[in-house]
Order: structure tokens, then sequence, then C-alpha cells
């Protein structure tokens, strides 16, 4: 998997946490880099950790699956992308990822950080049957986690929730565009 690929995948996979970020920042009277930090560690730490485990789980099945691989990844990030497209045009309320706006307890933050990388999990399974070095992958997708989540609690907090839904939007058609892209170079129609 090229870079330009594995940033894509990683933006892709990160606005979930992001728009978590956001609501986050707009929750907080005051932020601080240390509440930034805090939030781009969990939910950093937990979509690099995620695809690994799913990485693990699907290296057991794929001596058996090879032939399908290719479209075994394409279902799983077309109906991940799917899924965040649905969840960013749902006339959802507000308050649901602003539930428990400023708190950064380990407990609602760990329930978070597993809530929006469930996503990576599946992400690692494919990782098993793509050419992927798994552990530079990971690192990379935290990384980037990490990083955009931070920057979500400032945005949520000098813009306000108006760009959550457009962050799902963006990170649900950017993994159905990379299933594509995957399942048509192994099909030969990209080089």
């Amino acid at each position: 998997m090229d870079l330009l690929t594995l940033f894509t995948l990683a933006v892709g996979l990160s606005m979930d946490a992001f728009a978590v970020s956001v609501c986050k920042g707009l929750s907080m009277k005051k932020i601080t880099l240390g509440k930034s930090v805090i939030v781009g560690l969990w939910f950093g730490g937990f979509q690099a950790g995620m695809p690994l485990l799913g990485y693990l789980l699907g290296i057991q099945f794929r001596d058996r699956i090879t032939a399908v691989d290719h479209w075994i990844a394409f279902v799983l990030l077309c109906f991940i992308g799917i899924n965040m497209l649905r969840e960013a045009v749902a006339e959802e309320d507000e308050e649901d990822c602003c539930e428990n706006g400023a708190s950064l307890a380990a407990k609602d933050m760990f329930l978070l950080a597993v809530a929006t990388s469930i996503d990576a999990l599946a992400v690692g399974i494919t990782f098993a049957f793509l050419d992927v070095s798994i552990l530079p992958a990971v690192a990379f997708i935290g990384v980037v986690t990490f990083l955009l989540s931070g920057a979500g609690v400032k945005v949520g907090n000098v813009f306000g929730a108006k760009y959550e839904s457009r962050a799902e939007l963006a990170g649900g058609i950017i993994l159905i565009l990379l299933g594509a892209k995957i399942l048509l170079e192994h099909l030969g129609i990209l080089g």
C-alpha cells in the first residue's frame, strides 16, 4: 500500500474521531494543549490498536480466502463508508455525540474511543489480505488520528458543530473510494 493511499485511509478512518473531538471542543469552556493531547491520545491510540487487532484476526484466515481478498476489502470498506454516509445525513440529536460534553474521564473517553475505532478493526482485517507493513501502517493511522483529533477539539471550540456531519460525510466517501480502488487494482482495471 503506497503512502498516499495509507494517508487517505488514515484520514477517512479518523473522521469519526474528529467529529467527536469537535463535540468535545464545542462543550469545553476553555481548551488547553493538554486537553487536546488527551483527546488525541485516546482516539489515536485506539485507531492504531484496532487495525492491529483486526490484522491479527485476519491473518488467521488469510491463506484460505486469498482468491477473494479484494472483494472482502471492497465490501468491508464500502460497508463502513456507507454507514458513515448514513450517519452524516441522518437527523440525529446533536446531543448524542456531546452527551458527556467536556468530560475527559477515562470511562467516557474509553467508550468514545472504542465506538469511533470499530471501523478501524474491520480495516485491519482487510490489511491481512493486502500488501501492508502492519506496524508502520497502524502507527501512521494513529498519528494522523491523534493530530486530527487534537485539532478537532480546537475546531469545535472555535467554530462549533457545523463541520461534524461534513467530516463524517467526507470519511465515508473516502472509504468507499478506497474500497473501489482496491477492487479495481486487483481486477487489473487500475495499474
